[in-house]
């Protein structure tokens, strides 16, 4: 189902409510001039730098750069007009709030950013939206990504130059790829999700020994893990199709991989679905 007939169907819903009950509809605004907006953040000047991306819906784009935060955000609608909000060192770039309902089919909403390699913790908060994410080579100490129905790529094309401590995904029914885990360099990486798509692919150099768990509701879900990578993974399923490769041992619940260097340890607890161990 997509954005626009989902958009149809809620202002058909509401329309009808109005006139079965005298509710006053909201009155939806009409998209003005395109506007593009510069961002730009310089490194702050303390010893703990946290940052906040608060986006709705549209597109988003992140990848590296030499500022903190550098980049522009074009929109069509006065509200979506972004905000920076700093304390010191942490510094959050929010959209204004939707009061009403705008006529999605004429919607726009970009954000087009570039983050610098300053040891921080980053958080990204949106709802239905498409994300693409280029973090490789940045220094994360912690990452966080909240988002609604999304359709989300994210990739770690390089190492991450510090010590990541725990990497937290959070979605709803969605369509996420993301590529390059081992060069995260996470100790804890925490997946939840409702139903959908669902790749992880674990490529990259694997520094140290890694903690993965996943949940997820009815849903299909690729684990991409490289030949020659010590890897233990654990499913907890009521009902799913699990494929694996040759290269994989199997005793009940548990798969193992042998390799050298560091292990990547897995759990994943699935409602039902498809799971595959691929290389």
């Amino acid at each position: 189902m997509n954005t626009r007939f989902i958009s149809a169907f809620l202002v058909l819903a509401l329309a009808s409510l109005a006139c079965g009950f005298n509710i006053d509809m909201p009155k939806m605004p009409t998209p003005g001039p395109e506007v593009t907006e510069e961002i730009v953040i310089p490194v702050p000047d303390t010893d703990e730098v946290s940052l906040k991306l608060s986006f709705g819906a549209g597109d988003m784009n992140c990848s590296p750069g030499k500022k903190l935060v550098e980049g522009t955000a074009t929109y069509n609608y006065d509200v979506f007009q972004p905000e920076i909000v700093t304390d010191g060192g942490d510094i959050q770039i929010k959209m204004g709030e939707v009061n009403s309902f705008p006529s999605f089919d004429k919607l726009k909403n970009e954000w087009d950013l570039k983050l610098g390699d300053t040891p921080m913790d980053l958080v990204i908060e949106s709802g239905a939206y498409n994300g693409t994410f280029e973090l490789g080579g940045l220094s994360l100490n912690n990452l966080t990504v909240q988002d609604g129905a999304a359709n989300v790529e994210l990739t770690f094309s390089e190492p991450n130059l510090v010590e990541m401590s725990t990497f937290r995904y959070e979605t709803g029914a969605s369509d996420v790829k993301m590529t390059g885990l081992a060069n995260a360099n996470f100790s804890l990486f925490d997946f939840s999700s409702g139903a959908g798509d669902y790749t992880l692919d674990f490529s990259g150099e694997l520094q140290r020994d890694a903690s993965v768990t996943v949940s997820s509701g009815l849903s299909n879900i690729i684990l991409v893990i490289p030949e020659g990578v010590n890897a233990v993974v654990t499913i907890d399923s009521g009902a799913s199709n699990v494929s694996v490769g040759s290269e994989w041992s199997q005793s009940g619940d548990i798969y193992k991989q042998k390799g050298e260097g560091p292990t990547l340890t897995i759990v994943i607890n699935i409602g039902a679905g498809n799971i595959t161990l691929t290389k």
